[in-house]
């Protein structure tokens, strides 16, 4: 079989994928964006690899011979799947592999922008701290986990380690089901305004749909307290990214971290790009995933999927084939 492989890198080139050499014969490309690299890149493959790149229609039409699309990834938002699965052709994820690792990016992110350490950090190195006359400084305000309200949009296998910890930092953890079909018991759940307007801290963990699509907006963000922290680790257009940036300018909200944007990389379109301060807002480039270790769980887990569908019993498949 043909395995063709468009985005190697978005596993880091640091990270091997010569055990799809076992399975067929593989191409792989670096980086795959246009419907038009698509196009000609898949038109003779059996099995595709993908992560961001669009799967569709438009893209895959051509391509008479694929029988198998995996994402290197949890999330398949990039994948038409009515249309693959009018094609009969399963589209596979990769599931659990980086669960501790986006539940601890979540407190990273969180940390670094409610106890300012990048001001603190700055404050030592710029030769502040050893000209002053007194061991501490503390002109820039910050509190404790403990005993604040820790609220969670999705609670998948994410949200719930990321329940886990904060409850672990002393959190009371409330959170909100998307769908409306959470079996979970252990932690509050409630509405999502009642979710708004009693968090200290708000993360997301929820997958991009038409339901969650700019999920925190302007009326979300104004139900919030202005002393609050949001958290996306999640998809970037769950967050409207300008409404975000309004609210971080008026002081409705009290800081955020992002993993994720709307578009990525950030564009300079983007109002976000604007806000320098660290202590009110904190970006990283889409790697709450990342580590060695979720990367090497990552392309172990295509490998089984493109592994197990060969052998005729294809598991993790998303679109009901």
């Amino acid at each position: 079989m043909k395995i063709v492989v468009l985005e190697r890198n978005s596993v880091g080139p640091d990270i091997s994928i010569d055990i799809f050499n076992e399975l067929g014969e593989v191409t792989a490309y670096r980086n795959t964006v246009t419907v038009e690299e698509v196009i000609e890149r898949t038109k003779d493959a059996d099995i595709v690899v993908a992560n961001k790149c669009p799967i569709n229609k438009e893209s895959l039409d051509g391509s008479k011979n694929v029988k198998l699309i995996c994402e290197f990834a949890t999330g398949y938002d990039n994948c038409d799947l009515e249309y693959l699965k009018s094609r009969g052709i399963p589209v596979c994820n990769v599931v659990n592999y980086s669960t501790d690792m986006v539940a601890q990016h979540t407190f990273t992110l969180a940390l670094a922008v409610s106890q300012s350490l990048s001001y603190y950090d700055d404050y030592v190195k710029s030769g502040k701290y050893s000209a002053q006359d007194r061991f501490s400084n503390f002109d820039v305000a910050f509190g404790e986990l403990a005993g604040k309200t820790w609220g969670i949009v999705g609670m998948g296998n994410i949200g719930r380690k990321v329940a886990q910890i904060a409850t672990a930092f002393g959190c009371k953890v409330i959170f909100t089901s998307v769908t409306g079909n959470s079996t979970v018991t252990e932690y509050e759940r409630v509405s999502k305004d009642e979710l708004l307007e009693r968090s200290d801290f708000l993360s997301l963990h929820c997958p991009l749909s038409d339901i969650t699509r700019n999920y925190i907006d302007k009326d979300a963000l104004k139900k919030m307290k202005n002393t609050a922290y949001l958290i996306n680790v999640a998809r970037g257009r769950v967050v409207n990214n300008p409404d975000l940036y309004d609210a971080l300018e008026n002081g409705e909200i009290a800081g955020a971290g992002l993993d994720v944007l709307e578009d990525e990389p950030l564009r300079l379109s983007n109002p976000l790009s604007k806000i320098k301060d660290s202590g009110k807002l904190i970006i990283t480039p889409h790697l709450a995933w990342g580590s060695v270790e979720a990367r090497t769980r990552c392309v172990q887990g295509v490998y089984d999927n493109i592994k197990a569908f060969q052998e005729g019993k294809p598991v993790h498949v998303v679109n009901g084939l």
